[in-house]
């Protein structure tokens, strides 16, 4: 029994070289044209884990030759493909530095700008990606201002500037939703004055206004008044704004409320 265990085991052995793919020997073999060959052909089958892997194989081999950049942007390529946007982001990176003047320059910078993209967080967490990609995507639009890609870039900032003004407005909104309606107030405030365009401006002029009402209402008598005043500014603010506010029948209602208040104290005055 042992010795057909060894047997089998030998000719298994034996077998192990034959049972090599057509794309492994040419992958590790040295015949750099039927490797090139290959690299396309994966790639046009969609094969892109196959093709990124033989790009890279050839990517030290052709370096310097007229074929180098064309190698290094499909090694790209494929891993952007494949899905694989970190090594994607690092092939692009790369290749845009030292290929500037490749006819696959402005595409790879576009596709850099959206692995970029890709490689971003919801507004709750880190936006540290956020600025790096609209860094890179605002140089793009300037330096390429007539590029077919533009549109796709202009789109990517929209939703990135987007997520930052989100976050600057939750954030801000946190300290209502925790009652610390002082620090809600100066926090809402400092969002506009940061970014008057905010797109959330009136939500946060909204919460502004609700803040200093709550402040005035939780407040000692004596500084009511004061901080009632400050909610009215800030119902005014509102209004003017955006007369036909979904927040309007709210608002109105406590600003009655607060000159019936005001009224009170200069008559008991």
């Amino acid at each position: 029994m042992r010795k057909k265990l060894i047997l089998v085991a030998l000719a298994a052995a034996v077998l192990l070289p034959s049972c090599k793919t057509q794309y492994e020997a040419i992958l590790y073999g040295n015949d750099i044209q039927a490797k090139y060959k290959m690299a396309f052909q994966m790639f046009e089958a969609k094969k892109y884990a196959k093709a990124a892997e033989t790009f890279e194989s050839l990517s030290v081999a052709l370096r310097g030759t007229p074929q180098d950049d064309t190698v290094q942007f499909y090694w790209g390529l494929s891993n952007y493909r494949y899905g694989d946007y970190i090594t994607a982001t690092s092939n692009f990176e790369q290749f845009i530095g030292v290929f500037p003047l490749s006819p696959f320059n402005e595409e790879a910078r576009y596709l850099y700008l959206d692995c970029l993209y890709r490689g971003t967080y919801r507004y709750e967490l880190d936006q540290t990606p956020t600025y790096r990609a609209l860094q890179a995507m605002n140089v793009f639009q300037i330096e390429k201002p007539g590029s077919p890609y533009h549109d796709d870039v202009e789109r990517m900032i929209d939703d990135l500037k987007g997520r930052l003004e989100l976050k600057a407005y939750k954030s801000a909104w946190l300290y209502y939703h925790m009652e610390d309606y002082l620090a809600a107030h100066y926090a809402l405030k400092n969002v506009i004055k940061e970014n008057a365009d905010n797109r959330y401006r009136e939500e946060i002029l909204y919460y502004t206004a609700m803040s200093a009402y709550k402040y005035a209402a939780n407040s000692i008598p004596t500084k009511q008044r004061e901080r009632y005043l400050i909610f009215v500014d800030d119902y005014f603010n509102l209004l003017s704004e955006y007369p036909e506010s979904k927040y309007t029948k709210e608002v109105e209602s406590l600003y009655n409320k607060v000159q019936k208040i005001l009224k009170k104290e200069n008559t008991d005055g």
